[in-house]
Parts: C-alpha cells; sequence; structure tokens
C-alpha cells in the first residue's frame, strides 16, 4: 500500500514538473528578425529610445509652461484669521474722559476676519519673455535632435550586435565541422601507430590541436549566448525570449559592397553631431539676448476682486453674516537704472559664450569631415581585406589538404600538418571576420552622413 501512494505521488511529481515546464516555455516569445526587422523593432523597443521620445514629450510641455507664463493668470484666495488676543494699542486716556498725560489701552480689530478674493495677472511687456519664448522651440529641438542622434546610435549598435551573433554562429558551425574531421584524423593515426607504422608523437600532437580547438569551440559557445543577450536589450525584448535570425553572415555581405557609397560627397550639416552643435550655438545666442533683454523695463497689470467679513463669533457661513466687498487695478512698471556694472558682466559673459560656441562649431565641422575621411577609408580597406580573406581562405583549404594526404602517407611530419591545420582555422576566423567588419564599416560610413 505504502508503495502503490509512493509511486502514485512520483507520478503526480513528475507530471506537475512537466506542465510547469511547458508552462514556462509557452511564457517566452519568440522573434524571428532579418536585420532591416530588427532595426525597425530597436528603433521602436529599445529601452533608450523609448525615453529619449519621452524627453521630446517633456520638452513639448516646457514649452507650453513658458508660453503660460504670459498669458492671463488667475488666483483665487481664502485668508482666515483668528485673532484670538487682539493686539494693544496706546492712545491718550483724555480722549476716554482720563487724565490728561496718561495713556489707555486700546484693542482695534474683531476676533474672527475671513478675506476671499480672486486676482487676475497680466504680463504686457517683458523683454526676457520674448527671449523665453524663442528658446522654448530651441530647447525642444535639442531633444528632437538628441531622439535623431539616439536613433542612429541604435541602429549602429543593432547592426554591430547582428553581426557579433551571426560571427558567433558561423564560427561554432565551422569549429565544429573542423573538429569532427581532425577527430577522424586522430582515430585514423591512432590505428596507424597501433601497428607501429609511425611515431607515437604524430598522435600526440593532433590531441593537442584537437584540445585546443575543442576549447575554442566552446568559449565561441559561450560568446555566442552573450551575444544573443546583448542584441536582445539592444531590440528591447526580453533576454529569456527566444530569438532567431533570419539573414545570413554571407548574403548580408554581399548586400553591403558599395564602393559607390563611399564615393558620394559629405555635407557635414547633415550631420547630427554637427546639427546638435548649431543648436547649442543657438542656445548660446538666445542667453545673450537674454541677458541684454533685463536691461529693458517690464510692465504687468492686475486686477483683484474680494470680500472681507468680521464678527466676534465664526458665524460667516451664516445667512446674516455681512460681506464687504473691494477691487482694484494695478500696474507694476520696473526700471532697471544701475546694478553696479553687474548687468554688463552677465552680458559680456553670455557674448564670449557665443563665441565659445561659434568655435566649437567650426571644430565639430573639421573633425567630422576627418571622421568621414577615416571611416571612407577603412570601409574601402574592409572590402579589400574581404577579398584577400576570400582568397587566402581557398589556399589555406588547399594547402591542409595537401598537407592532410602528405600525412596520411607518411610523407609530411604531424608538425608540418597542424601549422597548416592552424593556419586555415586562423584563415577561417579572419574570413568571417572580413564580413563582419564590412557590415559595420558601412554601418559607420551610414550614421556619419545621417542616413
Amino acid at each position: 500500500m505504502k508503495k502503490l501512494i509512493f509511486m502514485a505521488f512520483l507520478t503526480f511529481a513528475i507530471t506537475a514538473k512537466s506542465q510547469d515546464s511547458s508552462q514556462s516555455e509557452q511564457l517566452k516569445n519568440t522573434h524571428s528578425f532579418s536585420l532591416e526587422q530588427a532595426i525597425s523593432h530597436a528603433l521602436d523597443n529599445n529601452y533608450t529610445v523609448i525615453n529619449a521620445g519621452r524627453d521630446i514629450q517633456t520638452a513639448k510641455q516646457k514649452k507650453w509652461e513658458t508660453t503660460a507664463d504670459g498669458l492671463p493668470q488667475i488666483d483665487g484666495f481664502v485668508d482666515y484669521q483668528n485673532n484670538f488676543e487682539l493686539q494693544k494699542s496706546l492712545v491718550p486716556a483724555e480722549f476716554f474722559g482720563g487724565n490728561k498725560g496718561e495713556f489707555a489701552e486700546v484693542a482695534f480689530g474683531t476676533k474672527q476676519n475671513m478675506n476671499a478674493r480672486v486676482s487676475l495677472s497680466q504680463l504686457i511687456f517683458d523683454g526676457s519673455y520674448i527671449v523665453a519664448l524663442q528658446a522654448s522651440k530651441t530647447y525642444l529641438k535639442f531633444y528632437q535632435n538628441a531622439k535623431q542622434k539616439t536613433d542612429l546610435d541604435i541602429k549602429e549598435m543593432t547592426i554591430n550586435s547582428y553581426g557579433n551573433v551571426l560571427l558567433a554562429g558561423e564560427s561554432i558551425a565551422i569549429l565544429r565541422k573542423n573538429k569532427s574531421t581532425l577527430e577522424k584524423t586522430l582515430f585514423d593515426t591512432k590505428e596507424t601507430f597501433k601497428n607501429g607504422l609511425i611515431e607515437e608523437e604524430n598522435v600526440e600532437q593532433l590531441q593537442i590541436t584537437l584540445a585546443s580547438l575543442d576549447s575554442n569551440l566552446k568559449n565561441t559557445v559561450r560568446l555566442l549566448d552573450i551575444a544573443n543577450k546583448m542584441l536582445k536589450i539592444t531590440l528591447g525584448i526580453d533576454i529569456d525570449d527566444q530569438l532567431i535570425l533570419t539573414d545570413k553572415l554571407e548574403n548580408l555581405t554581399i548586400t553591403n559592397l558599395d564602393l559607390a557609397f563611399s564615393q558620394k560627397e559629405f555635407n557635414t550639416a547633415d550631420n547630427i553631431n554637427y546639427q546638435m552643435a548649431l543648436n547649442l550655438e543657438e542656445q548660446r545666442q538666445l542667453e545673450y539676448k537674454l541677458q541684454k533683454s533685463k536691461a529693458l523695463p517690464s510692465l504687468s497689470a492686475n486686477l483683484n476682486f474680494g470680500y472681507n467679513a468680521f464678527g466676534e463669533e465664526f458665524q460667516f457661513f451664516s445667512q446674516n453674516q455681512k460681506w464687504l466687498n473691494y477691487s482694484n487695478f494695478g500696474l507694476n512698471l520696473n526700471i532697471p537704472i544701475f546694478s553696479s556694472l553687474a548687468r554688463s558682466s552677465r552680458t559680456q559673459q553670455a557674448k564670449i559664450a557665443v563665441e565659445q560656441a561659434k568655435t566649437q562649431l567650426s571644430e565639430t565641422g573639421q573633425r567630422l569631415k576627418l571622421q568621414y575621411a577615416n571611416a571612407k577609408s577603412e570601409y574601402e580597406f574592409s572590402i579589400e581585406e574581404y577579398a584577400t580573406a576570400k582568397n587566402n581562405l581557398n589556399l589555406a583549404e588547399r594547402i591542409e589538404k595537401k598537407q592532410q594526404i602528405k600525412f596520411t602517407e607518411g610523407l609530411s611530419s604531424s608538425f608540418d600538418f597542424s601549422e597548416a591545420q592552424r593556419q586555415l582555422y586562423s584563415t577561417q576566423q579572419q574570413y568571417l571576420q572580413s564580413m563582419v567588419n564590412i557590415i559595420n564599416k558601412k554601418a559607420s560610413l551610414e550614421k556619419l552622413t545621417n542616413k
């Protein structure tokens, strides 16, 4: 009986675990992306991109906040005062029939006071407000440029991460193929050694190469997992979701082989960094105008309506309470006269900042031209490197195959064969890396041209 209960409990536990595992797998989403689809997804769902969009929304609200400062402002006030001990004043006692030269204590007012009023204020003229309106537009433009820069950064990051995943995947496939071939060669070599036809050193040399190859394979598998997670974060998807890449490394490489693209004329004004430097100059110009505007007078108006009520008891909400109304209109003119040259000093500082921004803009333009020339050179070199690596791979494969035949027939030493293998493995990685380089360098060039 105990055995039956135990078996039933074990079956239930296994079934429950299986269901939990199945539900866990169902909770994971599966994503399948080409490179273009990955870029599009990242530009909508990347965490940094999302927050950059929120910065624009905040800037729009800030712009309206600045605009509202110059529009009518209406405020309501209710003041209540309980004079539980009225303030005393001294008056000549003779006013009340007392002796001359003496003073009597008199309390003025009531214990309960309430005042309800509405105030309307309107700014009529203020130079700094006009400048603030212009600055709010520049402020919004800054965050729009920042969002565009973020999009370009995320696009480049997505391309690089996508390429790294493909690179790791292709490397694993090649390493596994090399390992399988080497294991067969090692097995045949061991059999030959057992028959006493070759020296044990040949076997040991192959074992060293196989151990190194196996270690590289395990490391690349780990790198693939890391590269996958980095790409998921860039795409803005859960790190535990399933991700399938539909593009192939070689196809992407061929797509990005475009020497004509690098021959196009570079316009620094199209670059987002130049536009942001230009935006900074505009901000400094407005700050300069702001300091100058503070020497102008400002004019504002206000209109007040209110009621006062007084009493010895708190009866302000009763029908018998008497309320006394009042109203007034006022103008406030502020004329700056003399600040001991403080305003002049701030204006000069702002003017210097404008000159610094202009110099920075010129420097940015020159640096961008240099960056473009460098990126163009690196892209063209990556194309040349790819052609060289492809040719070298064909040669390395032929050399390794010849050395394998010679080694099998006893015409070549294990050192020569191992050297040919290492050369092949190195050339294979160089070939894969050259393809990724073309994709990455093209992305860097596109980023500079704001494509």
